[in-house]
C-alpha cells in the first residue's frame, strides 16, 4: 500500500513511504497519522473489548452518581439517564469506528473525507483540545487521589504529596503515549484485569452504606432536569471519546466484520461505568455528605466510606482507572495535533501534550476552589462544537458504502477537496445555536453562553431549560440531519471516481 512520503507534514512514515508498524511493546511507534499498511492490520474486533473496557473502568464511573443526583432527579430518574445516555453516547463511538475498518488512518484523519483535507483541522484543533483537557483532567484526579490516600494513612499530605503524585501519575502517562499502541494495549490488558478485581473489593466493602430507603426517597426531577442528567451524562462519556473511536479499529483487517466493530466497541466501552454509575448513585443517594465532598474531590472523597487496611488497594484501583484513559486520550491528542499540520511526529507531539497535561493539572490542583465548576464547564463548551462534527461524521460513515482512498486523504486536490463548505457551515451553525442553548453555572466565565433561551422563550439563563442542555442534541441534530440531507450526492460523487493510483484495493 503506497502511503505518504516522508516528507508529508500529515504523518512520519519510512524511507519507502509505508507506515512503520506497531513493534514490541518498548519499541517507540513512529506510525503517525499516516495509514496503516493491509500488511500490518491484525486482530479481531473483540480485541476492541480491551482497551475500551479499561479505559472507562475507572472509579471516576462511581461519582458521575453524586453529579447525576445534583440534576435534581429521583433514582429511577438518574438510573435511566445514565444508562441511556452511556450506551448511546458509545454506540456513537462504534459507528465512528466503523470508519477505521474501513481507512488505514486516525479519526481525524479519515474525518477529512467529510469537511475536506485542510477545512478538516477545524475539528482537529476541537478534537485535540477535548483530549488534552480530558487527559489533564484524569492526571488531576488521579493526583489527588493519592495526595488523600497518603494523607488518610498518615503517610503525610499536602503540597509535597501531591507533586510527587504528579509526577509518577504524569510519568506513567506520558510513556504510555510516547512509546505509542502495543505498550498501550498491553498496559490496557493489564489494567482492565487489576482494575476490575479492586473495584469489586470496593463495592463489596462498601455495600454497607448504603440505605435504600434514603435512596428511594429522593424526590422526582422535571423533565427538563432529565434531559439535563441525560446529556450531561452523553457529554461526560461517549462524546468524549467520539472524536478518538477510529483511533484503534483502524488496526483492525478491512475484513473484520463491522458489526463486530461497532457492538465489541460499544460493550467494552458501556458494561463498566454503567454498574459503577448505578452503584455511585446507591452511595451518593444515601450520604448528602458524601454527594457534597464528591464536587471538590471526586475520587478522595471516596476513600472517606473505606476501612484503612483498603486505602493501598483503592489507590491503585483508582490510578490505573484513570491512568487506563489518560493513556488513551494523550495517544489520540498527539495524532489529533499532528492532523492540524503542525510537522512533528506522533511521539514528540503525544510529548508536547503531556507537558500541557501537567501544566493544566498544576492549576486545577493547587489554583482551583472548585473540580466540579471546572470539569461542568469543559465538558458541556467542547460538548456542542464536538456533537456536530459527531453528527456529521455519523453520517458521513452511514452514507459511505466502499472504503476511504488512502492517498486522497491527504492531497487537497484528490477526491475529497480542500474543504466542504457544508459540512464546515454545519459545524458552525450547530455550534451557534448549540452554545446559545446551555449555561454554566458554576463556572463563571461562561456566562455568555445560554443566549438563545430567552429569545427562544425557554426562561432565558435562569428558567426551567437552563440546565437542560439541549444545546449539545441540537448541535447533534444539526450535523447528522444536515449532512445526510445535503451530502449524499457529494459522498456517491467521490466514491464514483476511480482508486487513486498505487492504492492496494481490498474489498
Amino acid at each position: 500500500m503506497t502511503v505518504p512520503p516522508a516528507t508529508d507534514p500529515a504523518g512520519p512514515a519510512d524511507a519507502a513511504g509505508t507506515a512503520v508498524p506497531p513493534g514490541s511493546a518498548l519499541t517507540v511507534e513512529s506510525a503517525g497519522v499516516d495509514v496503516i499498511a493491509d500488511r500490518d492490520r491484525k486482530g479481531t474486533p473483540r480485541q476492541l473489548f480491551w482497551p475500551w473496557f479499561a479505559a472507562n473502568v475507572s472509579v471516576l464511573g462511581l461519582s458521575y452518581g453524586a453529579w447525576v443526583l445534583d440534576f435534581g432527579v429521583s433514582f429511577g430518574q438518574a438510573v435511566v439517564a445514565s444508562v441511556v445516555g452511556i450506551v448511546f453516547s458509545f454506540l456513537l463511538c462504534g459507528v465512528v469506528a466503523l470508519a477505521g475498518k474501513r481507512g488505514s488512518a486516525p479519526t481525524m484523519v479519515l474525518s477529512r473525507a467529510a469537511l475536506g483535507v485542510q477545512g478538516n483541522r477545524v475539528a482537529a484543533v476541537l478534537s485535540w483540545l477535548l483530549t488534552v483537557g480530558w487527559e489533564t483532567i484524569l492526571t488531576a484526579l488521579a493526583t489527588l487521589a493519592t495526595a488523600t490516600v497518603v494523607e488518610a494513612l498518615g503517610w503525610g499530605g499536602g503540597t509535597p504529596v501531591q507533586v510527587v503524585a504528579l509526577l509518577v501519575v504524569a510519568g506513567l502517562i506520558i510513556a504510555g503515549g510516547v512509546f505509542g499502541f502495543d505498550l498501550i494495549m498491553r498496559m490496557q490488558t493489564v489494567i482492565t484485569v487489576v482494575t476490575a478485581v479492586l473495584t469489586v473489593g470496593y463495592v463489596l466493602l462498601v455495600l454497607d452504606q448504603v440505605d435504600l430507603g434514603a435512596v428511594t426517597a429522593l424526590p422526582g426531577g422535571t423533565a427538563q432536569a432529565f434531559i439535563g442528567a441525560l446529556v450531561f451524562m452523553m457529554t461526560g462519556f461517549g462524546l468524549g471519546w467520539v472524536n478518538v473511536a477510529a483511533d484503534y479499529s483502524r488496526y483492525l483487517p478491512r475484513h473484520s466484520s463491522g458489526r463486530g466493530v461497532v457492538a465489541w466497541t460499544t460493550l467494552g466501552a458501556s458494561l463498566a461505568p454503567v454498574v459503577l454509575l448505578v452503584f455511585g448513585l446507591l452511595l451518593a443517594g444515601s450520604d448528602p455528605e458524601l454527594r457534597t465532598a464528591i464536587s471538590a474531590d471526586p475520587i478522595g472523597a471516596l476513600t472517606t466510606v473505606l476501612p484503612t487496611w483498603y486505602l493501598v488497594p483503592f489507590a491503585v484501583v483508582a490510578v490505573l482507572g484513570l491512568v487506563g484513559g489518560a493513556v488513551l486520550d494523550i495517544y489520540s491528542s498527539g495524532l489529533a495535533l499532528v492532523s492540524t499540520g503542525l510537522p512533528v511526529s506522533r511521539p514528540v507531539a503525544a510529548g508536547i501534550d503531556g507537558v500541557i497535561m501537567v501544566l493544566g493539572t498544576i492549576y486545577i490542583v493547587f489554583g482551583s476552589e472548585s473540580f466540579f465548576g471546572v470539569f461542568q464547564g469543559f465538558l458541556i463548551t467542547l460538548g456542542v462544537p464536538i456533537a456536530a462534527w459527531a453528527g456529521i461524521m455519523l453520517a458521513d460513515v452511514l452514507l459511505r458504502r466502499r472504503d476511504y482512498d488512502d492517498l486522497d486523504l491527504y492531497r487537497p486536490t484528490g477526491r475529497y477537496g480542500r474543504a466542504q463548505a457544508v459540512p464546515l457551515a454545519l459545524l458552525l451553525v450547530g455550534t451557534v445555536l448549540g452554545w446559545g442553548l446551555v449555561t454554566n453555572a458554576s463556572a463563571g466565565w461562561l456566562a455568555w453562553q445560554g443566549y438563545l433561551l430567552g429569545p427562544l422563550g425557554l426562561g432565558g439563563t435562569e428558567g426551567a431549560w437552563a440546565y437542560a442542555n439541549l444545546g449539545v442534541l441540537v448541535a447533534l441534530a444539526v450535523g447528522f440531519a444536515g449532512t445526510l440531507l445535503l451530502r449524499r450526492g457529494a459522498v456517491r460523487a467521490q466514491e464514483a471516481l476511480a482508486p487513486s493510483a498505487g492504492r492496494e484495493v481490498v474489498r
